[in-house]
C-alpha cells in the first residue's frame, strides 16, 4: 500500500492485521529515508536504530517469503521515502495499491505536526511516478483507493479492494481492538495517537479550515498529481 503522510494507511494496516491470514509491515524504508536525508524528524535516532537503513536488504526482504506462514502481506509504504535514484524494480513483484487523499486535507493535518517545505515531503510526485512506472510495465492501472471513499463507506470499499486484490473479504476488517500493536513502528508514540484510540474507521468529516497562504503553491502542485490518480480510483 503506497500512501503519503497523514492518510488512513495505519488504519488500513489495523484493518488488514485483524485478518487471520495477514502479516503487516509498517514503513520499512523509514530508517533509510532518515539516514540518507538527514531530516530531523521526531524520534529520528530511535527510528534509525530500530530499522534497517539498507534499501536493497529491505527490498529483498519485502519480496521474500511472507512471514509467519501468512498468505497476505500488507506492506505500508510512504511514497516520500522513495528518494531519487532508489531501485524500485522490485515493486513489480508485488500487488501494488495506491492510497490517496485530497492534498488540502493532507496539508492541513501534516502542518499541525511538522513544517512543509516541498511537495516531495508529502509524496505526491513520487506516488504518481511509481504509479506511472507500474502501469507502463503492465499496461494495467494499479489499484487506487481514495481515503474519503473508504471513510464514507468502509465495508463497501474494503469489499471492492479485496475483490481487486483477489483475496476474500473478512468481516473482521471494518473494526479492530483498541490500542497499540507490536507491529507499529517505534515512531507510533508520536504519530499514532488517533489510531491507537480507534476501533474502526472514523466517519468522514470535511475540514472547514483554509490552507495557510504559505502552502498555496505546494497545494496546487500536489493537486496536479492527485487529480490524475483520483480519476483511476475504484469507487
Amino acid at each position: 500500500m503506497w500512501s503519503g503522510p497523514r492518510n488512513i494507511s495505519t488504519a488500513l494496516m489495523r484493518s488488514f492485521e485483524n485478518r487471520e491470514d495477514t502479516f503487516v509491515s509498517d514503513e520499512p524504508f523509514y530508517a533509510h529515508y532518515l539516514q540518507q536525508t538527514g531530516i530531523d524528524h521526531p524520534m529520528r535516532k530511535e527510528v534509525i536504530e530500530a530499522g534497517n537503513s539498507d534499501w536493497d536488504e529491505v527490498s529483498q526482504y519485502l519480496t521474500g517469503i511472507i512471514p509467519q506462514d501468512k498468505s497476505v502481506w500488507y506492506q505500508k509504504h510512504m511514497t516520500q521515502h522513495n528518494l531519487p535514484g532508489v531501485d524500485l524494480d522490485w515493486t513489480s513483484r508485488l500487488t501494488n495499491c495506491f492510497l490517496i487523499r485530497n492534498p488540502r486535507e493532507v496539508i492541513l493535518s501534516y502542518s499541525k505536526k511538522y513544517e512543509i517545505t516541498s511537495v516531495y515531503q508529502l509524496g505526491f510526485p513520487q506516488q504518481f511516478d511509481l504509479f506511472t512506472k507500474l502501469r507502463g510495465k503492465t499496461e494495467i492501472a494499479p489499484i487506487v483507493l481514495d481515503s474519503k471513499d473508504v471513510l464514507m463507506n468502509p465495508n463497501n470499499m474494503l469489499q471492492k479492494l479485496c475483490e481487486k486484490l483477489e483475496i476474500p473479504f473478512s468481516d473482521k476488517m471494518p473494526s479492530w481492538p483498541l490500542g497499540k500493536r507490536e507491529s507499529d513502528g517505534v515512531w507510533g508514540q508520536y504519530w499514532y495517537g488517533n489510531v491507537e484510540k480507534s476501533i474502526r474507521f472514523q466517519a468522514y468529516q470535511k475540514k472547514e479550515e483554509e490552507i495557510p497562504k504559505e502552502y498555496t503553491e505546494i497545494y496546487e502542485e500536489c493537486m496536479k498529481y492527485y487529480q490524475q490518480l483520483f480519476e483511476q480510483r475504484i469507487h
